[in-house]
């Protein structure tokens, strides 16, 4: 025997209000509901955020700041996690999207723009969406190369 197991003796057990079922049940007429109003009839729920009428919290709240709908987000890629890879023998000197996907280093369906952060030791061709003008610089720099993949 456990402790959620454990009920009352049936002399014990309350049995539950059957509301509606006339006067004599003491709980006939408007069945406990009260007179009229909105929440004495059936099929009455009340909405999440209701507040009596009240203009609700969400809708008074001020609205501020422009969502841009035409925003194209790129995943960000610095040359020092990529030169890290080379050295760690996850990546060649030949960096496709895919290579970059398989080594951790960004995730697969999305655009990728590699970032001048860090040094590259090594020469280079990578293949990304984009890339930022110090990057592009330092990889020229080693002797690389930068081709842009089309959205």
């Amino acid at each position: 025997m456990k402790l959620h197991n454990i009920t009352a003796p049936i002399p014990n057990q309350k049995t539950a209000k059957r509301r509606g079922r006339g006067e004599g049940s003491g709980l006939g007429q408007e069945s406990g509901r009260g007179r009229k109003g909105q929440k004495a009839g059936s099929g009455f729920s009340k909405k999440i955020g209701f507040e009596g009428g009240q203009m609700p919290l969400q809708r008074r709240a001020p609205k501020f700041g422009f969502k841009n709908p035409f925003r194209v987000a790129y995943q960000a890629l610095n040359l020092s996690k990529i030169n890290e890879a080379i050295e760690n023998g996850k990546l060649t000197d030949s960096i496709s999207l895919a290579d970059l996907v398989d080594a951790g280093l960004v995730r697969k369906n999305t655009l990728v723009k590699i970032l001048g952060f860090g040094e590259l030791t090594k020469a280079v061709s990578i293949e990304a969406h984009k890339i930022s003008l110090t990057a592009a610089e330092k990889i020229k720099a080693t002797g690389g190369s930068f081709s842009e993949l089309t959205k």
